[in-house]
């Protein structure tokens, strides 16, 4: 709880007043990533294989966007910024962790971009959401990676829009997940999704207790690699279930 706290204040003053109440959101994500990290490290692995196979034959490396780049555990950061020029990373919050170990590494040319990317405030404003058009921006764009990204955007849409009940379009959720992807598919450079795609409730047995289709009905593209991610094991939610995730990968 210590650490926790020291966490907090330290990320505060680097964060900006409209995104200051995920900070606690990605606090409690980092420590169960560091509880769970033995349960985590095959579905780390993988989504950092997934993103090197994604990268490993491009012609330009000028410029690389990482989506969600949260606390880098997921994303390959060392071949990333040694290969690209420029490595811009783009999250709600960036943990002054993160940034301390960024800094003591000496990546210099590693950006951070503090940004909502779910669209909601797009669609609430009654335009049609674009939560990617930032990157139009972006010179020499050469690759972006949505990074475990996809279903963390569908759960904070889905408890603001039941906490906004009547103000938003029925199929909100639905219709920024969708936005996700297809912004990332329009995108004329080499993209990578890795995302969770649906969630299982397991008991000691085996018995599979509750499902859940994690993108709430929307296709994402062909996956090139499949696993499960043991989000929540045995002792870290109840001592009688366990969750799991079935994770993609996809890249074009």
């Amino acid at each position: 709880m210590i650490t926790e706290a020291v966490l907090y204040t330290a990320t505060w003053p680097l964060t900006g007043g409209t995104h200051r109440k995920f900070i606690r959101y990605s606090i409690n994500l980092w420590s169960r990533a560091g509880r769970c990290s033995k349960d985590w490290a095959d579905h780390e692995e993988r989504s950092r294989n997934a993103i090197r196979a994604a990268a490993a034959d491009l012609r330009q490396t000028r410029t690389a966007v990482v989506l969600g780049s949260g606390m880098l555990r997921d994303v390959p950061i060392e071949e990333l910024a040694r290969d690209f020029d420029t490595v811009v990373l783009v999250d709600l919050v960036h943990l002054a962790s993160v940034r301390l170990w960024l800094t003591a590494r000496g990546y210099r040319n590693v950006r951070l971009i503090e940004r909502d990317l779910s669209g909601y405030d797009d669609l609430a404003a009654g335009r049609e959401p674009e939560p990617l058009s930032f990157l139009r921006s972006v010179p020499y764009l050469d690759f972006v990676v949505s990074a475990n990204l996809l279903s963390q955007i569908g759960r904070g849409v889905k408890r603001r829009h039941e906490a906004e009940a009547g103000r938003m379009p029925e199929d909100t959720v639905e219709r920024l997940i969708a936005a996700h992807l297809t912004e990332l598919s329009g995108l004329a450079c080499r993209r990578c999704l890795v995302t969770d795609v649906a969630y299982a409730v397991i008991d000691r047995n085996g018995r599979t207790h509750d499902e859940a289709d994690l993108l709430h009905g929307v296709s994402p593209p062909p996956a090139k690699a499949a696993w499960t991610w043991p989000v929540a094991p045995l002792g870290e939610e109840s001592r009688d279930y366990r969750i799991e995730h079935k994770v993609i990968a996809a890249w074009a």
